[in-house]
């Protein structure tokens, strides 16, 4: 700070890190600006702002905690707001092609750091290990140090530390994923003691560093494996192969399932709104293609999607995603568009109805129309073929698919109904629900005011 000049901070998503560092600047005596259009708390001693720009508006420094999907958008809506030499330090995990971005969307209108948490904010507050990259690290260095952050400037341009940080990401949280399976053994097998006690002793830190790791895993499976999966697709880049982080993201998705307990009833939240609705609230965006349709009038669905990507006209994966799925899961299928063999019939959905699966879209043929509509579970196809699936594979559970032109990924809720299907991404979920919301409202006080004109 500059002795009699009092410094602005704008913190762009309130959640656990932005609400960390929020509170940090504000004790330090900055004045602190929030944004977030979340139902999260505002930290004491932060102004909650109605909009990013008013956050933005004046500030010397600029947090970007959003979450990676929304880190381009905020970078979009504060740009008019921002003083020319603010410096914007976009602290998402993401990937390094979305820093990128992001510092595309800003242009000039603010001096853009990439910055990556390596440390653990929840442990070490606002004091965590923060790599930066970009032309302006070093101002970002200067400013951070307000909340005695532990800054590392590695030079080079944005993106760099975040490449870094997924390197890295690719040893800790590929431990953090087999610390979790093996205490899970240990339970199975009735010595969890001894086995937290192996662990223990091969760790530098002891029992302090299982319990973080084991703990902080499956807290933070769902964003772990997002990141992961950036890892990958940056080791795929650099020609390595990734099978043992393959392995760990689909752990980490699997610890995400078991706590989604609130993703099951966000999902039932959606379940009386048009699908209609949904997409004007979304821009129109996240339809899938009208070519896969209802097998039978009147069916409806809103749940979780589980994701299986199948060779087309073989139903193997589709087997092993019934054995995967939880209750209240919808399962989603890329079968290649292909409707000369059905995927799934009367027996694959009484199965499915024994796991508690909501119904399944597919981008492929299914068959037993009749009996599905007798047993009242509800399928979206993208035709019906009297002939069998083949069953040898290949095919795969729980990975990003394309299902009807539509982007799919295990967690997403699918709503689908008469008109069609919608998928919204589990992480803009809440947003998307509002949004439908104030449409279904908006179009009844529309809707009253027509039949009002006939009375």
């Amino acid at each position: 700070m500059i002795e009699g000049v009092t410094m602005k901070v704008a913190v762009l998503g309130l959640g656990e890190a932005g609400s960390t560092y929020a509170t940090a600047f504000a004790a330090a005596g900055w004045e602190t600006s929030g944004y977030d259009p979340g139902e999260t708390p505002t930290p004491a001693g932060v102004g909650r702002a109605d909009s990013t720009a008013d956050a933005v508006a004046g500030a010397d420094l600029v947090l970007g905690l959003t979450t990676a999907a929304h880190a381009v958008a905020a970078a979009d809506a504060a740009r008019p707001a921002l003083r020319d030499d603010a410096v914007y330090v976009d602290l998402n995990a993401s990937s390094p092609e979305t820093k990128i971005r992001v510092a595309q969307a800003l242009g000039t209108s603010a001096r853009v750091v990439d910055g990556a948490i390596i440390g653990s904010v929840l442990v070490l507050g606002a004091r965590a290990k923060v790599l930066l990259s970009g032309a302006a690290s070093g101002d970002a260095v200067r400013l951070l140090g307000a909340v005695d952050a532990g800054t590392e400037p590695i030079g080079g341009e944005v993106g760099d530390a975040t490449r870094r940080k997924l390197l890295r990401s690719v040893f800790m949280k590929g431990l953090g994923a087999l610390i979790t399976e093996a205490v899970d053994a240990g339970a199975a097998a009735g010595e969890e003691a001894w086995v937290r006690e192996q662990i223990a002793d091969a760790l530098s830190e002891g029992p302090a560093a299982l319990d973080r790791l084991n703990k902080g895993t499956r807290l933070h499976a769902l964003r772990r494996s997002n990141e992961l999966r950036a890892s990958i697709d940056l080791l795929a880049g650099l020609g390595v192969d990734a099978p043992v982080s393959a392995g760990a993201a689909d752990r980490h998705l699997a610890l995400a399932r078991r706590a989604q307990d609130d993703t099951r009833a966000l999902a039932d939240a959606f379940a009386g709104i048009p699908t209609a609705a949904i997409g004007d609230g979304r821009d129109r965006l996240g339809f899938v293609s009208p070519h896969i349709r209802s097998v039978w009038p009147g069916a409806r669905v809103a749940g979780r999607a589980l994701t299986v990507l199948t060779r087309p006209g073989d139903n193997r994966a589709l087997h092993r995603a019934l054995g995967r799925a939880l209750p209240g899961d919808v399962l989603v299928v890329n079968g290649g568009g292909d409707r000369s063999r059905a995927l799934l019939g009367e027996l694959i959905a009484e199965r499915a109805l024994n796991r508690g699966i909501r119904g399944m879209v597919v981008d492929g043929a299914v068959r037993d129309v009749d009996e599905l509509r007798d047993l009242g579970f509800p399928v979206w196809a993208a035709g019906v073929s009297p002939a069998g699936p083949y069953k040898d594979g290949p095919g795969h559970v729980g990975v990003p698919i394309a299902v009807g032109g539509a982007v799919c990924a295990t967690g997403d809720i699918v709503v689908a109904d008469g008109d069609g299907v919608f998928v919204v991404p589990r992480l803009e979920a809440e947003q998307a629900l509002r949004a439908a919301r104030g449409v279904v409202e908006d179009e009844a006080r529309r809707r009253d005011a027509i039949r009002g004109e006939r009375g």
